[in-house]
């Protein structure tokens, strides 16, 4: 593995974070404007993560006992506000720190999709990345008119074409196309933006975008495919794949499958950083750590429909008609999420297990700052990863400062993570090694 790993943040959507919680502070009050979100990725920003990653959906879910309630009242994925309105905002507030912005591309046209991604790269000067997600839950297919997803594996092939006319549009431009040439007169050189006429089975646009090339010409992309069929369009189209793995095992599995199929499309693997979602649990000593565990365990305990709820909606399956007390059946399919219903099928735990935890998925760290930071550093050495995403379903900024003030410096200590930034851009420090 490289010597130092990369570091960012997965926001579970712009929705209210931890509003009745303790330690939430002003968040019920600030999150609408987005400042609670700006002051969080300022956090980030001086701990060097490399990006902040905004998760987003277009419906309010009503998979749970076939019904908005458990959602609704919980404040748990809705009310959302639109990620691409708070990258924005944070772009013009931070200066390094890459702002990264889902937007599905069964919600959008891809000039429309082209033109808003170039924008934001010129508001961040070059930091803006695209989360790609295909869409997987029908009600959110009702909202724009349609009424289903298309199946699992043809909404990949749809992303891929639509990936394609994006990045067609991005290259209308030629690098050089502004001159900006005071005696001709001339701002844009003609010769050198291009038509595109793209047409495929489900995309047509003419181009050439109306927008000056972005300073990463084309923004980072993100993906969190980690079915087959997802993981070789992660592996064709990704910049940094966003990987989940209970253990050391199942994470390297993971890696070294989105390797192979990169080196299948003729990339070069190490172009593509593999993040590992984690929720550290922290505590001054490792015994107030564990304790600390239990605690959120039987809060999780207390809301069972609540964190149900949340994994019926991406796996479009109502988890109510399920016995709590036995695993979940072995043949159990979806044409939502199928890695997360999957990895929920592979642990073999009870529903009421799978509720109970601290984190739906991903490697659990926990103890103190010093403590954790060594078991990252183990658990990079044998998965020979790329780096880890931090998340919480309801931060606090007491938990970022956990993370950033507390796991951050005891990475820099042992030369794991940057102490800087080195590049301008996103896709230059997500390169940098």
């Amino acid at each position: 593995m490289p010597d130092r790993f990369h570091l960012g943040w997965f926001l579970d959507g712009y929705r209210v974070p931890a509003w009745n919680k303790p330690w939430s502070g002003t968040s019920s009050r600030d999150w609408l404007s987005g400042q609670f979100y700006v002051d969080m990725a300022r956090d980030l920003e001086r701990g060097c993560f490399d990006y902040f990653m905004l998760e987003d959906s277009n419906y309010v879910p009503s998979e749970f006992g076939g019904s908005m309630d458990a959602y609704l009242k919980y404040g748990q994925r809705a009310p959302k506000l639109d990620p691409t309105a708070l990258a924005s905002i944070i772009a013009r507030d931070t200066r390094r720190i890459g702002v990264i912005a889902t937007v599905a591309t069964t919600e959008i046209s891809p000039f429309r999709l082209a033109r808003l991604m170039v924008t934001l790269d010129h508001i961040s000067d070059g930091r803006i990345g695209w989360n790609i997600v295909t869409g997987s839950n029908d009600a959110a297919a009702r909202n724009f008119g349609f009424d289903r997803q298309p199946e699992h594996d043809a909404r990949y092939d749809l992303a891929d074409e639509f990936i394609r006319a994006a990045k067609a549009l991005w290259d209308s431009w030629d690098d050089d196309a502004v001159v900006m040439d005071t005696e001709s007169g001339f701002y844009v050189d003609p010769s050198k933006v291009h038509r595109v006429d793209f047409s495929g089975a489900h995309f047509s646009t003419r181009g050439p975008l109306n927008t000056i090339p972005g300073p990463q010409k084309q923004p980072v992309l993100l993906q969190a495919g980690v079915s087959p069929r997802g993981m070789r369009f992660s592996a064709q189209h990704a910049d940094s794949i966003i990987a989940t793995g209970s253990d050391v095992a199942a994470m390297k599995a993971v890696r070294d499958g989105i390797r192979a199929y990169a080196v299948e499309a003729g990339r070069d693997p190490d172009e593509i950083k593999v993040m590992f979602i984690t929720e550290p649990v922290l505590g001054e000593t490792v015994e107030e750590a564990t304790a600390k565990v239990s605690r959120i365990r039987d809060d999780a305990m207390r809301t069972y429909d609540h964190n149900l709820g949340g994994l019926s909606s991406v796996t479009m399956i109502d988890f109510a008609q399920f016995d709590p007390d036995q695993p979940l059946p072995a043949g159990l399919t979806t044409n939502g999420h199928q890695g997360q219903l999957n990895d929920m099928i592979a642990s073999g735990k009870t529903l009421r297990e799978l509720a109970a935890a601290p984190l739906a998925n991903g490697m659990r760290f926990v103890g103190t700052p010093a403590s954790v930071a060594a078991d990252m550093e183990d658990v990079m050495r044998e998965v020979g990863g790329d780096g880890f995403l931090f998340s919480s379903l309801t931060p606090t900024r007491r938990y970022v400062s956990e993370i950033v003030d507390g796991v951050v410096p005891e990475l820099q200590k042992r030369g794991l993570v940057r102490t800087s930034y080195s590049e301008p851009t996103l896709r230059g420090n997500l390169r940098a090694f």
